[in-house]
């Protein structure tokens, strides 16, 4: 029997008003899941990396970026969510972390993880753009949450 991925509640990430924008642009979001998925335990694991790569999409997706740029930076974060899923194979110590520092842990400012030899130098290049700027998105987002949760605004 084949099970389902469960379907990303983004009501719970992603205002409403985003909902309809994020669904736009990136119909196939809540499959990718099930795209990386080699058996059914790593569902929980991928919609959780989906979780976390939203807030990041949505980011893109109301900067001034073309389509084709922000098409671009979405298919790299497919990539690395893929390769991030197969890192947990090899490294029982990923297996073990929340998907947010799995992120962490694999990306950083010098970019991302090198996705297996299917693609080019180029293409690697482009991967780690955006991993780049996504650490970047991470590191303002944790730096504005740290200012929240220690200042108090009157």
């Amino acid at each position: 029997m084949v099970r389902q991925p469960k379907r990303i509640d983004t009501q719970d990430i992603v205002p409403p008003a985003d909902v309809a924008l994020l669904r736009q642009a990136c119909p196939d979001l809540d499959e990718w899941p099930q795209r990386w998925q080699c058996d059914a335990a790593d569902l929980a694991p991928g919609a959780a990396i989906v979780a976390t790569f939203t807030p990041f999409l949505l980011d893109l997706l109301r900067g001034a970026l073309a389509k084709r740029t922000f098409n671009r930076h979405r298919d790299n974060l497919w990539l690395v969510g893929g390769e991030m899923i197969r890192r947990r194979y090899d490294d029982p110590a990923l297996k073990r972390l929340p998907a947010e520092q799995l992120v962490r842990r694999l990306i950083d400012a010098d970019g991302g993880p090198l996705i297996s030899s299917q693609i080019s130098e180029a293409e690697q290049n482009a991967v780690d753009a955006t991993c780049r700027k996504l650490h970047q998105f991470l590191t303002q987002s944790n730096a504005v949450e740290r200012l929240k949760a220690t200042h108090k605004f009157r």
